[in-house]
């Protein structure tokens, strides 16, 4: 309701899903976005600190996306992709949220997807917390794969 009962809100919980921002709008850079969501997230993740610090936190924000983003775009390892292909599967990639907001004229975004990961990742967390074996889910991990200091990869609690 308010920063106000934030705290209370937060005391005592096991998991926290922050599916917290505002949308991408027709002109915004990724920047513009992130600079404005990572106030919202901050404040968040501060409380969240402070009141449960030993939850699970799962972020469903654009900052993370412009992140995420940042880390995939470097080119990715392939012998079966010509650099034409890869070249234009990265632009697609960067350009889907784009494509989205502008296919709905600015009165909508891409949530849907980040939503429908969100909820996947968030049960998983849940069973996980629950003692549920064998969870396999992908993440964004430290690895030594790639030149990349961080890798998507499937993890799991085992």
């Amino acid at each position: 309701m308010g920063d106000d009962q934030l705290g209370e809100a937060l005391e005592g919980s096991d998991i926290v899903i922050i599916p917290a921002g505002v949308p991408r709008k027709p002109g915004m850079t990724r920047d513009d976005l992130f600079n404005i969501n990572a106030d919202i997230v901050k404040g968040l993740c501060t409380a969240i600190a402070n009141h449960c610090p030993n939850a699970l936190v799962n972020m469903i924000s654009n900052p993370v996306l412009a992140i995420v983003i940042s880390i995939v775009m470097a080119t990715p390892a392939s012998n079966s992709l010509s650099q034409e292909d890869i070249e234009a599967l990265t632009k697609r990639t960067q350009d889907g949220g784009t494509e989205v907001v502008e296919a709905k004229a600015g009165k909508g975004s891409a949530t849907l997807s980040m939503a429908y990961a969100g909820a996947v990742f968030a049960d998983a967390c849940l069973k996980g917390l629950n003692g549920v074996p064998d969870i396999v889910e992908c993440s964004f991990v430290q690895s030594t794969v790639t030149e990349l200091p961080f890798f998507a990869s499937k993890v799991t609690d085992v």
